[in-house]
């Protein structure tokens, strides 16, 4: 497989650059079922070749969960999605942006059943996992609508839960991202706005990867090793898409991690915008955008009353020098 040949030159040209200092090294990771590239490197093992590190994954149902597993110290790497970050550094917590994983744009979206535009959204339930790019999103969405928060019943409720109350016919709709997303169109819902519409009304969103500061700076070769890893993932599938089609043994990875059909996992990987490695550190991400689309995103949540106040600056909770380091070898 081309993904698995790709690491494995990695591996021998020095990727494993952490593995000499850092061999019994733990690292806990936090990880959610999301569609995307970098499931198949976790699937296959090569993180844990890569760092040389004893990795234990945990799986997480909302970056709620793992902002709150950081923060208690459970872990030490985690997928958030841009609201939990913000709402990570507006409580000033020791933690650091190192990936942005992709721009979020149909893998998040509100479907619903009974509803044919945004003024029916009144008095109906509707699900989504709070302090999410998916709350935030279904927020903006609302503000853009001129729908008041308070008609709607907004509950929340972690994917999976999602899943079972539609299926149960308990809620009329979700502002959720695939796989549950495609679960839920596939049992009847229509879409009554996207994270791409969302994005036009001012509420941009993506997915990233923190990290604890005490454990980056007490582990930086593996933190790098780890980006590296995360990014040649990203790289594969950019080079060609069209090879993680539904046969793909790449889709099998991703399949089995998430829970989507393979068949489903071309369509759900163009859900997102990702970057590649070589633009992490550059000035429309980390070393820049990302520092002020958390900054807006605080000004949104503080407005909805989510956050006390947004910080002056956000720059100390991004850190683009992993990235850059990565991207150099």
């Amino acid at each position: 497989m081309m993904f698995n040949r790709f690491i494995l030159a990695a591996v021998l040209t020095g990727a494993t650059l952490a593995t000499s200092g850092a061999g019994a090294v733990e690292l806990r990771i936090g990880w959610q079922q999301i569609v995307e590239p970098s499931r198949v490197p976790q699937a296959e093992g090569a993180y844990e070749k890569a760092t040389g590190a004893t990795i234990s994954w945990n799986q997480f149902g909302g970056g709620a969960d793992v902002v709150a597993a950081i923060a208690s110290g459970a872990i030490d790497i985690g997928y958030v999605g841009s609201s939990p970050l913000t709402a990570a550094a507006s409580q000033e917590l020791p933690i650091e942006a190192i990936y942005v994983v992709g721009n979020i744009a149909e893998a998040e979206a509100l479907a619903v059943k009974g509803v044919d535009k945004p003024e029916d959204l009144a008095g109906k339930k509707i699900a989504t996992p709070f302090v999410s790019t998916a709350h935030y999103s279904l927020l903006t969405a609302l503000k853009h609508w001129q729908v008041d928060p308070a008609s709607v019943q907004i509950l929340n409720l972690r994917p999976q839960e999602i899943a079972a109350a539609w299926e149960r016919g308990d809620i009329d709709g979700a502002y959720v991202w695939d796989p549950v997303l495609q679960q839920i169109k596939a049992g009847g819902g229509t879409v009554l706005a996207d994270s791409t519409d969302v994005a036009e009304w001012g509420g941009p969103t993506f997915d990233a990867w923190i990290v604890r500061k005490d454990f980056a700076a007490a582990n930086p070769d593996v933190v790098k090793a780890f980006v590296k890893v995360t990014g040649d993932a990203y790289a594969a599938y950019l080079a060609d898409p069209a090879a993680w089609g539904p046969d793909s043994a790449e889709a099998a990875d991703i399949a089995k991690l998430t829970g989507a059909n393979a068949a489903d996992v071309p369509a759900l990987l163009k859900g997102y915008v990702f970057p590649a490695l070589g633009e992490q550190a550059g000035p429309n991400y980390l070393g820049g955008a990302t520092v002020k689309a958390i900054a807006d995103t605080a000004a949104f949540l503080a407005e909805q009353g989510k956050i006390a106040a947004p910080l002056a600056d956000y720059s100390a909770y991004v850190n683009p020098s992993f990235a850059a380091a990565a991207a150099a070898e």
